[in-house]
């Protein structure tokens, strides 16, 4: 195929993709503009597609618009049925596939490259790539539930790691010095599956709640295996969005670290010393105080001011359309209504905005951790839907408790709170929360939007 663009329509419009991208991660820094930011993205992607083929003397084309059509044939079905408490699955899968194709194509590009530099870029992103495949793909089993989301370490694991590292920069060495071969190619394949294990590996001792902080920290991962692989092609434009993930991936992975209340090396290897990052998944005997819908209704009917804290429970229920509608039904009767959004609510962040964003929740209800945690003295009840974990007080007063240091939301401070609750079965951490066996705690049992649905009927008939 005869190029149609020269070099420098080709870098115009690469500079046009490059702008898109930056403008769609700021577009997503807020649930406000995240839907723009999506839509910017993905022309800056289209840009940067129609480009390649306009600009590049590419051979085989009726395979390359077949692939194409086969990846786009799964993807759109995929992306359009997901829901949304799978949407952290979907996400490791995607990056963990951008991953191994960064690599894929390193693989492929190792026989034209003459420089010991390019070898170099090639070594790193087979390695890098191929980490980030593996490790998505455990995190993916893991918050599926297809394997256990507890700590899977063995004697003799940060030995094992120790080893296929050094293996792996070994081998890294000898394709870069070594001339050109069919041998350098074989030594490349088994860089490959080295960091396909190290991928495992690293991944397997992280549990609980910390596997989003996993997908987030891979992500970056396979940005930065991109723009190795750009400099591999000598495409700009691939260096320039794999920088951008990179580093809003680790910026990402600090950011939830911090709101974890952990660094990102206690998180990662945190069992390779022996701890562990989820508790015990045992269900306590203890007496709670339940209550039914209706009284909870009279509770919520005749409060000045209420704060709902949503978690996963309410994704997994779906029920955020009947909470946005509770809150309208208090605010009615003239209740202040917030909802109290920690950062790491659900499976990832944001997880929560998006299904408020979606029932139609006002922006201006949905309150952060920081912002919110002063207000909790002044509610008279907090509504706590399907969430544990980010309301634990474990989390400040149990040292060795695998949350101990998260912050949290002071929940605990209102002056009744209600929890609508599944089970007794422990959070996502697999540890107790303490608060449901305090005095002011209240419990109604049952699927989240199946009760919400109740309490609002009783609201309503207040």
């Amino acid at each position: 195929m005869t190029p149609v663009l020269d070099a420098t329509w080709t870098a115009l419009l690469y500079l046009v993709a490059a702008v898109c991208f930056i403008l769609a991660l700021k577009g997503l820094s807020s649930p406000k503009h995240a839907r723009r930011g999506n839509l910017v993205g993905a022309f800056g992607a289209l840009v940067a597609l129609v480009t390649v083929f306009l600009s590049s003397r590419l051979g085989n084309i009726p395979w390359i618009l077949a692939a194409i059509a086969v990846g786009a044939a799964i993807a759109a079905p995929v992306a359009r049925r997901v829901q949304m408490t799978q949407m952290p699955q979907l996400v490791a899968l995607f990056n963990g596939v951008g991953g191994g194709a960064a690599a894929l194509v390193a693989l492929l590009e190792l026989p034209h490259a003459d420089d010991a530099w390019v070898r170099l870029a090639i070594v790193f992103t087979l390695l890098v790539g191929a980490v980030s495949f593996a490790g998505s793909a455990v995190t993916f089993a893991k918050l599926q539930e297809l394997m256990t989301t507890r700590p899977i370490a063995f004697p003799g694991l940060p030995t094992l790691m120790g080893a296929v590292l050094l293996a792996a920069v070994v081998a890294a060495g000898f394709v870069v010095v070594l001339p050109l071969s069919a041998g350098s190619t074989v030594v490349a394949v088994v860089l490959l599956a080295l960091g396909l294990v190290a991928g495992v590996l690293l991944v397997l001792p992280v549990g609980g709640a910390d596997v989003p902080i996993v997908i987030s920290l891979l992500n970056a991962f396979t940005g930065l295996a991109v723009a190795a692989s750009g400099l591999v092609l000598g495409n700009v434009l691939l260096v320039v969005a794999g920088t951008l993930v990179g580093a809003s991936g680790t910026i990402l992975t600090r950011l939830m670290a911090a709101a974890m209340g952990r660094s990102v090396s206690h998180i990662m290897f945190g069992a390779f010393r022996g701890g562990s990052t989820a508790g015990s998944t045992a269900v306590s005997e203890r007496p709670v105080r339940s209550s039914t819908a209706e009284d909870v209704a009279i509770l919520l009917g005749y409060a000045q001011k209420v704060i709902i804290v949503p978690g996963y429970g309410l994704a997994v229920a779906q029920g955020q359309h009947t909470a946005a509608e509770l809150a309208q039904a208090l605010e009615a009767r003239g209740t202040d209504v917030e909802f109290a959004i920690h950062p790491v609510a659900g499976r990832m962040p944001g997880h929560m905005n998006v299904l408020l964003a979606e029932a139609n929740v006002p922006y201006e209800s949905l309150k952060e951790m920081a912002e919110v945690n002063g207000d909790f003295r002044q509610a008279d009840v907090a509504l706590v839907v399907g969430a544990n974990d980010v309301v634990n007080p474990a989390a400040k007063s149990t040292l060795g408790s695998p949350i101990y240091g998260m912050p949290i939301l002071e929940v605990a401070d209102a002056k009744q709170v209600v929890f609508l609750k599944r089970s007794m079965r422990p959070g996502f951490a697999g540890i107790e929360n303490e608060l449901l066996y305090e005095p002011q705690t209240t419990l109604l049992f049952g699927d989240a939007k199946d009760s919400l649905t109740k309490v609002l009927t009783a609201v309503k008939a207040l």
